[in-house]
């Protein structure tokens, strides 16, 4: 029940407004103020307002009962939902047109920390459902996991999608494995770039960490990097994993690049 009164407040409704819509869809039948108050818990000084808000909003209706009280009905759930589905998107596309043409040139590209493994994701998210051109993946199965529906999306209405796996994930776009194993790096690396243009980038480990970034020069280097591993796998396919682990482990420039005696 809390979760509904919380979804339904979510999409407009008041504390007070929620808990009368509940308890007129609980009851089944139409009923007056003084039920509505006794069953929701809406305060009867208030619920009269309240019940007249609902009215306004078109999600009950006033009915004279057989001793010309007042009582409600509920508009059933299902064109309720309908109903505020379409306000929303209504709301949305006129924010889209609207928003900005008020909206100032940045002082600055943004860049900020994000707190936790949750923060990044979301953020991460936000990302893939910004991208309209191309969408740059590095990422692990367990974070796809939350990922992959958005990212499906974005393949759909017609992004570029390029992904680089750590480990088996669902073909979406085009997906480059690679073969590096948790313990190499000590943590899971996570690259999002939508359109070259913002970017979320972390890791997963013992603890989360990771940054938001607008500034499209950072957003540019992180998407080159995902480009760059895509390129190094298709180049293994090529020549064969062997031969390139062999020059990894033999050629001079790339064991200094590497960091290795």
């Amino acid at each position: 029940m809390q979760d509904v009164l919380e979804h339904l407040q979510r999409l407009g409704m008041s504390g007070y407004e929620s808990k009368a819509y509940v308890a007129l869809v609980a009851a089944g039948k139409p009923i007056n103020g003084y039920e509505v108050a006794k069953r929701s818990g809406v305060p009867r000084s208030t619920v009269y307002e309240t019940l007249g808000k609902l009215v306004a909003r078109g999600a009950a209706y006033e009915l004279k009962g057989s001793s010309d009280a007042t009582e409600y009905l509920p508009l059933p759930p299902e064109a309720l939902l309908d109903r505020m589905r379409r306000e929303f998107d209504g709301s949305v596309e006129a924010l889209r047109t609207a928003l900005p043409a008020v909206v100032a040139a940045p002082e600055a590209h943004l860049i900020h920390s994000l707190r936790d493994g949750a923060a990044m994701l979301a953020r991460a998210e936000d990302v893939v459902a910004g991208a309209r051109r191309d969408l740059f993946l590095s990422v692990w199965p367990e974070e796809m996991e939350r990922l992959r529906e958005g990212v499906r999306a974005a393949a759909e209405r017609g992004v570029e999608v390029s992904v680089v796996a750590f480990g088996e994930i669902e073909e979406v776009g085009h997906v480059y494995r690679h073969r590096a194993v948790f313990d190499d790096l000590g943590y899971r690396l996570i690259v999002v770039v939508g359109d070259r243009r913002e970017a979320v980038v972390g890791g997963f480990g013992e603890a989360a960490w990771g940054v938001y970034t607008a500034d499209p020069a950072v957003a540019l280097m992180a998407a080159e990097y995902v480009r760059q591993d895509a390129a190094l796998r298709i180049l293994a396919e090529r020549v064969g994993a062997a031969e390139l682990d062999r020059w990894f482990a033999t050629d001079p420039g790339l064991l200094r690049l590497l960091g290795r005696p």
